[in-house]
């Protein structure tokens, strides 16, 4: 075969003149291509890590002040103080320069020296800058005095044309808030949900807490506070995310959805030929630091970048007692799965990335190789679904050696990895409940064999075009995937588009090696194992009960013309739609975010709050006046937002109680307080997906250019988990999952309930709607 003749650098053959040596000038080529691309990649990383380690100065600035330093030593005045002559004293030891050379080097190394005590002093003052938030707890729409000056000097500071890692070294630490106030804003949160007696034991417990062991633990978080970058975030990853032995499919994994009524090409290989390259663009963007870090307050308070590290190249490895992750600092291929075979793809060719249409080809033929699965393949990603213990002693004992452990690297240290689906998803106006329904299921488990979900990033493509993705948790949280993915949708859309064939646009190219298979040879023991893990992914796939619908009654338009926070009016009908379904509150998680603090990630806002449930109870009160109503519901909401940036400020309630419970077991002390604190269920987990790059997206030109969303399994088997994104000022699409084997719990009710508490709300303020069915 071509590709295999390709692959061969050199053949030789012994004949009785000697031996006749034969080069393959089209293989050294490309060796020759490859390694200048890599060597191309290690310069960049070198320029990025100079720029990103002098900011917020330049390194052209080293220059300006040293030339400075030197012109003034020439008119005979000194500004070091003595210090360069101390320099050039000590030079002097050496008797190996002459006078003009210590002069020069004296002042290019107190040139140099002044540099990096700027950069620092600079640097330090930014990061005394960035730790005030006070401008977080001002009202909407109305800025002080005092702080548009302090937006002046963070400008000032920031230097120029930052890169995504710039900010790094000047965001401040998550600080550590004090015992008693955590333990107060717990106590406050469970009160609507205690009665009397249990608020009683939980204060007394509290209070004992706070005196006694409270300040023991806290001693230890604050020096491990001083000592690492962030307190919270290495324990939360291993604790929460990798020490965790259950399956990661449906309780850890989360998905993201194409557009929502669009499909723009019909054909799966070509719609995976323009979204792989749109991956591709921005995994080369991300390596290059070309992607300018997210600001908020007017493009002037940066949020911490840290979790895009591993966006790529990534992949959770299992272990009997906890897993890790194995990044890679590059690759050059994915590895694709179709009807149960795997084939990995390079995606480099004479030096530089496949073109979308070359990528179509490539696909094309994955698509059209007539191959069945070899022995234990098809249903192999089984491993990855079901419990982690017996796929790490699997994967030691049958992938430690051999073919099996070099086709299983592939998969782990591939870019990515993408399956063509053989169904067809997406939302059908025919049947738009089911049909949502089941697409939403399909990208969360789908199978349970036909995603690796160990893999940061699995991209699913349909056979109808539509795609999708699942994500891997334990590395980064959803804001980061969303970023990705409104980048690729946009660039797939807007730039590359397709040709009225509905292929991509440009030509194939027939001298690219075809895709090759990856080979297996897994005994029957092992496929023993990975059917009983697809067993049990199977059964905890069945019971999730998932309703995914888009909310066209109205958006955050009309909402913002009520005066309120879109987050806080859905946050709010949350709570009574809860209580319509259920009868009674219960606690709320809703995930914020930390990053205003290195490596920060989230923390919960506990959204059932006494004001909320005050404003609950006169919603299903007939004989409340509006009035009263309205009164209770801008109480509550203006709570919910100040208990969100709380959260954000790092002033939160959990992730520190997390924390002294984490530090308690390392002292082998027990705490009741915070046994039972942790012990609490969350049946109402809730997450709003943000819009981050809405430039990209002109919803007034492309009103078809809505995106779907995305959403992740019940937290709680007695509970709901509810996703929602606010798409231009019209819509917001809700993921709501469950449990069918819950008889407490219905997803589709749970929805019904939802769409007519958002419409009550919104009808307190007078407006007038045509509901929508």
């Amino acid at each position: 075969m071509a590709e295999a003749h390709q692959a061969v650098a050199f053949q030789f053959t012994v004949t009785p003149d000697g031996i006749d040596l034969r080069l393959s000038h089209e293989a050294l080529k490309q060796i020759y291509l490859s390694g200048l691309h890599s060597w191309k990649k290690k310069f960049i990383r070198f320029k990025n890590g100079i720029i990103t380690g002098v900011y917020p100065a330049s390194p052209s600035s080293w220059l300006i002040v040293v030339v400075g330093v030197m012109s003034t030593m020439y008119t005979k005045v000194d500004p070091s103080l003595g210090i360069i002559a101390k320099i050039n004293r000590t030079l002097g030891t050496t008797g190996s320069m002459s006078n003009q050379t210590k002069n020069i080097v004296s002042g290019i190394l107190f040139g140099t020296g002044l540099w990096v005590a700027l950069i620092m002093t600079m640097r330090y003052s930014l990061k005394m800058l960035l730790s005030y938030h006070g401008w977080i707890f001002a009202e909407y729409g109305k800025m002080s005095r005092a702080t548009k000056i302090w937006m002046g000097m963070v400008k000032i500071f920031s230097g120029r044309k930052p890169m995504l890692y710039s900010f790094q070294t000047s965001l401040p630490r998550l600080p550590v808030p004090a015992v008693k106030d955590t333990v107060n804003r717990y106590l406050e949160s469970v009160q609507p949900l205690l009665n009397e007696e249990d608020l009683k034991r939980m204060k007394a417990l509290a209070e004992d807490f706070s005196i006694n062991l409270g300040p023991r633990l806290q001693w230890y978080l604050k020096l491990k506070s001083w000592w690492a970058t962030n307190y919270v975030s290495d324990w939360w990853e291993e604790y929460v995310y990798l020490r965790g032995r259950g399956p990661i499919m449906v309780n850890s994994n989360y998905y993201a959805m194409d557009f929502l009524y669009l499909v723009p090409t019909p054909l799966q290989a070509a719609r995976a030929g323009n979204a792989i390259h749109s991956i591709l663009l921005y995994r080369r963007k991300l390596d290059r630091e070309e992607m300018k870090p997210i600001l908020l307050l007017g493009s002037t308070v940066p949020l911490c970048s840290a979790q895009w590290e591993r966006m790529f190249n990534t992949s959770r490895i299992p272990g009997e007692e906890t897993d890790t992750i194995q990044h890679v600092k590059d690759s050059k291929h994915i590895v694709v799965y179709h009807q149960g075979r795997y084939f990995k793809v390079w995606f480099y060719h004479d030096g530089r990335l496949l073109k979308p249409r070359e990528i179509e080809q490539q696909i094309q033929r994955i698509l059209d190789d007539p191959s069945e699965p070899q022995a234990g393949e098809e249903k192999l990603a089984a491993l990855t679904a079901g419990e982690r213990v017996p796929w790490a002693k699997a994967r030691q004992t049958y992938f430690s050696r051999g073919k099996n452990k070099q086709s299983l690297d592939a998969i782990e240290k591939a870019a990515f990895v993408v399956t063509l689906d053989e169904t067809e998803q997406g939302y059908n106006k025919k049947d738009p409940v089911t049909s949502m329904d089941s697409y939403a299921k399909s990208l969360l488990h789908g199978r349970c064999y036909d995603r690796w979900f160990d893999k940061t990033i699995t991209f699913i493509v349909f056979k109808n075009g539509k795609m999708g993705l699942n994500a891997e948790h334990s590395w980064a949280d959803a804001p980061i995937i969303g970023h990705l993915w409104e980048y690729v949708m946009a660039t797939d859309a807007f730039q590359l588009g397709y040709a009225e064939d509905g292929h991509c646009k440009g030509d194939t190219n027939p001298n690219i090696p075809c895709p090759t298979r990856l080979q297996w040879e897994i005994p029957e023991e092992c496929q023993d194992v990975i059917e009983r893990s697809l067993s049990l992914a199977c059964t905890l796939a069945n019971d999730v009960d998932f309703h995914s619908f888009p909310f066209d009654t109205f958006g955050k338009g009309l909402i913002k013309k009520s005066r309120t926070s879109p987050d806080a009016f859905v946050q709010l009908a949350l709570q009574l739609a809860h209580y319509k379904d259920k009868g009674q509150f219960c606690l709320t998680y809703e995930a914020s975010m930390t990053r205003l603090f290195r490596e920060g990630r989230t923390e919960t806002v506990r959204s059932c709050t006494m004001e909320s449930c005050n404003f609950v109870r006169a919603m299903v009160d007939s004989a409340q006046p509006v009035e009263q109503k309205l009164k209770l519901f801008k109480i509550a909401a203006d709570k919910h937002q100040h208990m969100y940036r709380l959260a954000m400020t790092g002033a939160g309630i959990d992730r520190h109680l997390f924390c002294l419970y984490v530090v308690s077991k390392y002292l082998a002390v027990d705490s009741p307080f915070l046994k039972e604190v942790l012990s609490d269920p969350w049946r109402l987990s809730t997450s709003q997906t943000p819009h981050q790059q809405t430039e990209l997206f002109n919803l007034d030109r492309n009103p078809e250019h809505v995106s779907s969303g995305g959403g992740f399994g019940p937290v709680a088997d007695d509970g709901y988990g509810v996703s929602y994104i606010l798409v231009g000022e019209n819509l917001i699409n809700f993921h709501v999952s469950s449990k069918f084997s819950s008889p407490e719990t219905d997803s589709h009710r749970f929805g019904a309930h939802l769409r007519q508490a958002m419409i009550d709300i919104i009808t307190l303020f007078g407006f007038h709607l045509n509901a929508k069915k």
